[in-house]
């Protein structure tokens, strides 16, 4: 309980310390004009009150990952608190927060037009087509699985006996009514859909996390284990070593890449620069909290992470389950439909923003006026079009394995671009840098340790080559900031 308390203290007091300490560092001006006041357009940048933006970001940001990953992650034991804790206040945090930032000095412009302002563009036409993969691909994950909850909640056996090849009818109505609805909050303006029932979800979430707090302070009947050593305790921890796969378990609850690609569709919606800490920080923060906190019910609902490892065997790694099961034995049927509905919650408004982030992207790319609602179905129809393959195609433990790699892999890109838009301040460096340089090699040894990637059984070697590609990487981007101060930009 101990380790549990303190590092849900260091998160909060983080928002206030490390958030304000960055404020300063970007240098927050209440005064500059943002995004929505110039270029209004009544579809994509509508400004929107700073409560309202915070519950959507906070929704945008958090899928399945602060909630599943999080379970997941802590089967690896109590070092997986440690890295919710310090990622989300080092890393997670500052890169939403400067990502967003920049995004908002730049007429909200999308992750890959704000990489190659500040990489080059070999990075920005990089980043175009690896987001936009990544945005359909994490759309199809949050639309295949809240259709799985969902199904799996219902009791209809004369729906859910008759199959269409590996999908039942039952499944295939859900994903068609969750796929109107994402087809829907991706062409509509913003303030329609989003704007309007996210507030409803983000309550939905805080009253999950807030439910799950409470039994584990004031139940008694659970104890959180105590960080002791940095022991994996996975049973085939040889063959998922802590470095890189822990960092990519737990992606949305330490840092994820896909939040950079978020941070824009509300950077067109804030009235003020000085929104950026609690809209950016202060929404990676609160996921961090739901993070540790259903880390922590993962290792003590079942007597211990021994436990929890048994029940992913038990259950075949099916996080839906276990979060099931945790809700009814925890809160009791009435309150734990409050919590799958608030996990399916987390899943759409992630799904249907990243179809919309997709959307973006490609306008962007393409030089598209989004006024127009034929210009925004003639890009949305091939974006859906894919994921509905990727569905049909991939069983989901692939999808969500590529999902996380890519996830860190964009993070990296976005924290070497945070390093040169500091290096052109001339101040801050570090801030940036070490978070870069640890996602680099957690990414890069990810490629040689995966079983799902080359899968190296000599891991030192394995190691070595992290070390060799993040390296290359630091010289590169040396040589550049060295160019782009040759170039007087700053």
């Amino acid at each position: 309980m101990i380790t549990f308390l303190v590092c849900l203290t260091l998160l909060v007091g983080a928002y206030f310390v490390y958030g304000g300490y960055l404020e300063k560092l970007v240098k927050i001006d209440p005064a500059a004009e943002t995004p929505c006041k110039r270029l209004y357009d009544g579809v994509d940048y509508v400004p929107l009150p700073r409560w309202r933006i915070f519950l959507i970001q906070l929704l945008n940001i958090a899928g399945l990952g602060p909630i599943f990953g999080a379970v997941l992650g802590a089967a690896y034991g109590p070092v997986a608190f440690l890295w919710i804790t310090l990622g989300g206040i080092f890393m997670g945090a500052m890169h939403d927060f400067v990502a967003g930032v920049i995004s908002l000095r730049h007429n909200g412009e999308s992750l890959p037009e704000t990489v190659g302002g500040y990489l080059g563009k070999g990075p920005k036409q990089f980043m175009r087509i690896f987001s936009v993969g990544l945005m359909v691909l994490v759309g199809a994950v949050f639309l295949s699985q809240p259709a799985s909850l969902i199904v799996n909640r219902l009791d209809i056996p004369s729906l859910e006996g008759i199959a269409f090849g590996d999908f039942s009818w039952l499944m295939l109505i859900v994903l068609g009514v969750i796929l109107l609805y994402y087809i829907a909050a991706t062409l509509l303006p913003v303030d329609k859909i989003i704007g309007r029932i996210y507030p409803i979800f983000g309550v939905a979430l805080l009253f999950m996390a807030l439910g799950v707090l409470s039994v584990l302070l004031f139940s008694g009947r659970y104890t959180i284990p105590e960080f002791t050593s940095f022991r994996n305790c996975l049973a085939d921890a040889k063959e998922f070593p802590i470095v890189p796969m822990l960092f990519t378990t737990i992606a949305c609850g330490a840092i994820s890449g896909f939040h950079a690609t978020q941070s824009p569709l509300m950077a067109r919606c804030m009235r003020n620069e000085k929104e950026s800490r609690s809209v950016f920080y202060g929404a990676m923060i609160s996921e961090s909290i739901v993070a540790l906190i259903w880390a922590a019910i993962g290792m003590a609902f079942w007597g211990g992470v021994e436990g929890l490892n048994a029940a992913i065997a038990q259950y075949n790694g099916q996080a839906a389950i276990l979060i099931d099961i945790i809700a009814r034995e925890t809160l009791g049927p009435v309150l734990a439909g409050f919590v799958i509905f608030g996990v399916v919650a987390c899943a759409i408004t992630s799904g249907d923003t990243a179809f919309r982030s997709a959307r973006l992207i490609v306008a962007d790319f393409l030089g598209l006026e989004q006024r127009s609602l034929s210009k925004r179905i003639y890009i949305c129809i091939p974006l859906f079009a894919v994921g509905l393959l990727i569905i049909f195609a991939m069983p989901f433990q692939v999808m969500w394995s590529y999902f996380a790699w890519m996830n860190q892999t964009l993070a990296a890109v976005t924290l070497w671009m945070i390093v040169a838009y500091f290096a052109r301040q001339r101040r801050g460096l570090m801030v940036g840098l070490i978070p870069a340089l640890i996602m680099t090699y957690v990414c890069a040894s990810y490629i040689f340790v995966s079983p799902l990637m080359f899968g190296m059984q000599h891991r030192t070697a394995a190691y070595v080559l992290g070390g060799v590609v993040t390296l290359a990487i630091l010289v590169a981007m040396i040589f550049k900031v060295r160019r782009d101060h040759a170039k007087g930009l700053a």
